[in-house]
């Protein structure tokens, strides 16, 4: 449920409108912040130096946009899904960030930070992964740049995404196995964070979503919200007007406020955000951060967070692995609290249906992450017969291929069984 709109956040979403926030403290009302060592308060002033005054300029955006065009793919496309649209009684879009280079939205976020790290004259790139394409993304952005890069990831993480593991070695990085903690995305972070802290000076930390401490949520936001703006352009292109609903998965939460941020200001437009599930509400059973959470602080931001009733962060449970963590970025705690965004959940079996739905029906194997957006879309098109639907299509599925013939062999050994 959203929150019930307030004077104070109608305010609070005015100054979000009118680039006021996150404000000189790195705060999106409440939410944000720089919750960190001592250590590394002086590489976050060198960040966000480099954020602010090199991120605008006429030549860093003039490479970055020659990147994203010839080496990246973008535009990506709007496809318009005939068969899902019928299925649904709703006129369905799909931006397609699995068509972009290394098959998922994260490259947008990869090669600008590599570009700024570079420019920041950093010798060395870490970063962390959950579902592996953010590895995948880093390495060959680094590559691309002649960046070395060292990845962490949890070891979880690592056995259920094979195929990503190789396509980050074979593109240079060096991949750690995280052993320690949960042993999925939120270990990774912690061992990423640990290593820059270790290095400040010529390490950069290569954040892959919108989380974290300031200035890293408003740094991903600004580089994943070429997806919005391309899309609010393809769509009104297409149709005339604007979508009534746009859905996206939420995890750590990047493909969605890149998609989200340029269609904030248009009211009659529902921005829907769709958490994982899981196999149940139980905590520990979901990745529900925003449906089911409260505030606190991890990763050196305040946001919303699963934990129990003595403050300890829980683990979290997810079919896909990119959706596997207990926080959420402080902006989308912030659209939720002034009432501009809902989330709901999708659970792992709806999650799995709804990619055998668009893998037969439209030709296209969608990541389990997007799943999840897609299987948000289909319900609330069901109540909302007619309507005008865009998805974030965030990655494509092939990495999910073992999770996919794992899930199949499960379900054909329960119906065998007498």
């Amino acid at each position: 449920m959203t929150s019930p709109p307030t004077d104070n956040h109608a305010e609070l979403l005015r100054a979000l409108l009118a680039g006021k926030l996150p404000d000189e403290n790195g705060r999106f009302g409440p939410f944000g912040g720089q919750y960190v060592p001592e250590t590394l308060i002086p590489a976050l002033a060198r960040l966000k130096e480099g954020v602010y005054g090199l991120l605008p300029t006429e030549d860093f955006q003039e490479r970055l946009q020659n990147q994203l065009r010839s080496w990246v793919g973008r535009p990506t496309a709007l496809t318009y899904a005939p068969r899902l649209s019928e299925r649904w009684s709703a006129e369905v879009w799909l931006k397609r960030e699995d068509l972009a280079h290394t098959g998922a939205h994260k490259i947008n976020n990869a090669i600008g930070q590599g570009l700024l790290a570079e420019a920041l004259g950093a010798s060395r790139v870490v970063a962390e992964t959950g579902a592996g394409q953010h590895g995948v993304a880093s390495a060959a952005a680094c590559a691309r740049l002649g960046l070395p890069c060292i990845v962490y990831m949890g070891e979880i993480d690592i056995e259920r995404q094979a195929p990503n593991v190789d396509r980050m070695t074979r593109l240079g990085a060096e991949v750690v196995a995280v052993k320690s903690g949960d042993r999925t995305l939120r270990a990774a972070i912690d061992e990423a964070l640990r290593d820059w802290v270790s290095d400040p000076s010529d390490t950069y930390y290569l954040l892959g979503s919108a989380v974290g401490p300031h200035p890293y949520p408003y740094l991903v936001r600004e580089l994943q919200a070429v997806i919005g703006r391309e899309a609010r352009t393809q769509i009104l292109e297409h149709c005339g007007a604007l979508p009534d609903a746009v859905f996206a998965c939420v995890g750590g939460g990047s493909n969605a406020i890149g998609l989200f941020h340029a269609f904030l200001g248009d009211q009659d437009v529902h921005l829907v955000g769709v958490e994982a599930g899981g196999r149940g509400e139980a905590l520990g059973d979901n990745s529900a951060t925003l449906v089911g959470g409260r505030p606190g602080v991890l990763h050196g931001a305040h946001s919303m967070l699963l934990y129990d009733e003595d403050g300890q962060i829980q683990e979290t449970h997810s079919v896909s692995a990119g959706l596997d963590y207990p926080g959420v970025g402080p902006e989308h705690s912030f659209l939720k609290l002034v009432g501009r965004a809902n989330y709901v959940t999708a659970n792992d079996v709806e999650a799995l249906d709804a990619v055998d739905e668009c893998c037969s029906e439209e030709g296209i194997l969608p990541a389990l992450e997007t799943a999840h957006a897609l299987a948000g879309a289909r319900r609330w098109a069901k109540k909302n017969q007619g309507k005008r639907i865009l998805i974030g299509l965030s990655g494509r599925g092939d990495k999910d291929v073992p999770i996919l013939r794992q899930h199949a062999l499960s379900t054909e050994t329960a119906n065998a069984a007498p």
